[in-house]
């Protein structure tokens, strides 16, 4: 559990500022969530429309928010 909020964004902020993004590191990490989508039959959609009102909405309050 996480007791103090403020030593974690600042162990976060200083992990990011070490590691640089890497463009292939990431696709081969979308490429495994991709597949592993695809092997339990959820990816690809097929509506991707399906449900779009709640996914705008759920968007709107998440975008409201300021913190």
């Amino acid at each position: 559990m996480i007791k103090n909020i403020t030593v974690l964004e600042e162990f976060e902020k200083k992990e990011t500022k070490k590691e640089k993004p890497d463009y292939l590191k990431s696709l081969k990490i979308f490429e495994a969530l991709w597949n592993e989508g695809v092997n339990l039959g959820v990816l690809p959609l097929k509506d991707p429309l399906e449900d779009i009102e709640t996914d705008i909405r759920i968007a709107r309050i998440l975008n409201s928010q300021h913190v």
